[in-house]
């Protein structure tokens, strides 16, 4: 199943998307979230008080997965739940809420270090959704962001502490996370063949 970066309003009805290129293996992705976690445990000197929330919907699993190696490397084990942030989004004139999102924040988040995770960032708007969702759960004392990829695009003055892979693209391209790894999609507009489009090949 495609699911395409919300941050980028592109309406499904202009053309289909097309396989450009497998860009990350998920062996690839793990070694991208090894370094990420090593990254994270440098920075903040360990894991005390940290809380892993991962945005809906890629971004959970990722948050889960990081949440794991983390445990493996450092103590005490993080904690590690999701922030819903449709009600956030500064987009909801356009488009629809999506599906029922829920929050789980596990602890409170009061003088708490908090990870906010996700696959994919573009325009940024997405975090600033998070950011104004995590105000009416605590004040954490820091808040970092990591993300799988950072495919540009940025809109907000918004940048991610932790990067698994900078993937610049086109407006013309998605990016696809999934458990076979991360593709780039490229759009087809209707009636255009599809040869030399950049399937995997």
């Amino acid at each position: 199943m495609v699911e395409p970066d919300l941050e980028l309003d592109v309406p499904s009805s202009e053309g289909t998307f097309v396989t450009k290129a497998l860009v990350m293996s998920p062996k690839d992705v793990e070694r991208a979230l090894r370094r990420v976690a090593h990254e994270v445990v440098e920075k903040n000197k360990g894991t005390q008080d940290l809380i892993v929330l991962g945005l809906p919907s890629g971004g959970v699993r990722l948050a889960q997965e990081l949440t794991e190696i983390l445990k493996e490397i450092s103590e005490p084990a993080p904690l590690c739940g999701q922030l819903a942030i449709a009600p956030y989004r500064d987009d909801l004139h356009i488009r629809p809420i999506p599906v029922e999102e829920v929050t789980d924040v596990v602890s409170g988040l009061d003088g708490k270090s908090v990870l906010i995770v996700d696959d994919v960032i573009s325009t940024g708007r997405t975090v600033r959704a998070a950011l104004g969702a995590l105000n009416d759960w605590g004040r954490p004392s820091l808040v970092q962001l990591a993300v799988l990829v950072d495919r540009g695009h940025r809109e907000l003055p918004i940048k991610p502490d932790y990067v698994g892979k900078n993937l610049p693209t086109s407006r013309d391209e998605y990016v696809e996370v999934s458990d076979d790894g991360v593709r780039i999609l490229a759009r087809v507009s209707p009636g255009k063949p599809e040869h030399g489009t950049g399937r995997d090949r």
